[in-house]
């Protein structure tokens, strides 16, 4: 059946409209022929016949003294109204009506909302899952077409990381050579200014190859004591020798490990670099986890607030490693956000600093597939 008669938007609204008629149709003829000898008038008495009087004489009947009182009133003129069955039928019609054309286009739309999620959701993670193809004709093409557009995406950016992870690693190679060259200087200073401009790019090398390692790594999700996670790596740098405190709590979540690991690392050292000293606080609210990182630094311009998640963007315009750092950090930790169907948001304290918030679902993997 299904080859004979295409299952296309086309179809199905032809088919809603028919069976809208037929119904309304049916339950119309139902009402009426069930209704309607009950609100059935009687044919009028007839008349009684005309006396006929002598020539001369008024046709004026005479009555009694009172009689006119109790003359019943002329029965009223409904030759020009509707039965009341008539009206219920219409609204009845009506009814299945807008119902049906409701049920109708909430069938036919469905498919558009699942293709501008899935839209929504690979803009924000590469690694979405993919759209699935049901419905009509047309709806299982676009979303076939959208899952292969998805899939070269993919391949692509696949392609540019390997290449740049190549180049980036074949770098190392000549870098190495010119240290060894630099250590066979006799000028002291001339050796350390070149072994600080090696150290500056090989540091730039291993952010970048850890960055786009990021983007290709595969995770599995995992059940994850965030509390516990938060105070590790508060311990860890407080054996450095930086000031960190971490408040609050939250239930465990499904996230990706590694990734929320290393958002949080970066986010940590950017806080420590910037403002000297971090503060934690953690706050479950409903179905979602929010970590919020403060620093005491001198926060950031208003204008560059969105241009610092871009790779390789640096609000030390110095370029010194080691006040600004490589401009990486920022932009691994929203992708790894992302990835982990969350939100990485900026925005200055008003008593002075920077508060990065980080917001999570306590069960991210299935927001993900959730259309």
């Amino acid at each position: 059946m299904k080859r004979l008669i295409p299952d296309t938007v086309f179809t199905r609204l032809f088919g809603l409209v028919v069976a809208a008629l037929l119904t309304t149709h049916l339950v119309m003829t139902s009402l009426l022929l069930f209704f309607g000898p009950h609100f059935s008038r009687d044919e009028p008495p007839p008349r009684p016949p005309l006396e006929r009087t002598a020539p001369g004489t008024s046709l004026r009947p005479t009555l009694a003294p009172g009689d006119a009182a109790r003359q019943p009133p002329p029965p009223p003129d409904n030759r020009n109204r509707f039965p009341a069955p008539f009206w219920l039928a219409q609204l009845v019609t009506l009814a299945i009506i807008g119902l049906l054309a409701w049920y109708g286009a909430r069938r036919l739309a469905r498919p558009i909302q699942q293709l501008t999620q899935a839209a929504a959701r690979l803009g924000d993670n590469l690694e979405a899952p993919p759209i699935e193809e049901s419905g009509p004709q047309e709806t299982r093409q676009a979303a076939r077409l959208f899952n292969r557009m998805q899939d070269k995406l993919r391949q692509q950016m696949a392609e540019r990381s390997r290449f740049l992870a190549a180049v980036s690693h074949d770098l190392r190679t000549p870098l190495t050579r010119i240290r060894l060259r630099s250590a066979q200087l006799d000028d002291t200073a001339l050796q350390a200014r070149l072994g600080k401009d090696i150290d500056d790019m090989t540091a730039m090398l291993d952010a970048t190859l850890a960055y786009l390692r990021d983007e290709s790594q595969q995770e599995s999700w995992q059940m994850l004591d965030i509390t516990a996670l938060l105070q590790v790596l508060a311990e860890d740098a407080q054996e450095q020798g930086h000031h960190v405190s971490v408040d609050g709590h939250a239930d465990s979540l499904l996230t990706l490990p590694g990734s929320l690991r290393r958002c949080l690392d970066n986010l940590l050292e950017n806080a420590l670099r910037y403002g000297e000293r971090a503060d934690i606080h953690l706050q479950q609210t409903g179905d979602t986890v929010g970590i919020e990182i403060r620093d005491h630094g001198p926060g950031i311009p208003e204008n560059r607030m969105s241009s610092v998640f871009e790779p390789f963007v640096r609000l030390e315009e110095s370029r010194n490693r080691h006040t600004g750092g490589v401009g990486l950090g920022l932009a691994i930790a929203r992708d790894a956000a992302r990835r982990m169907g969350g939100t990485l948001t900026l925005h200055n304290a008003p008593q002075g600093g920077l508060i990065a918030r980080l917001t999570l679902p306590r069960d991210a993997h299935g927001a993900l597939y959730q259309l």
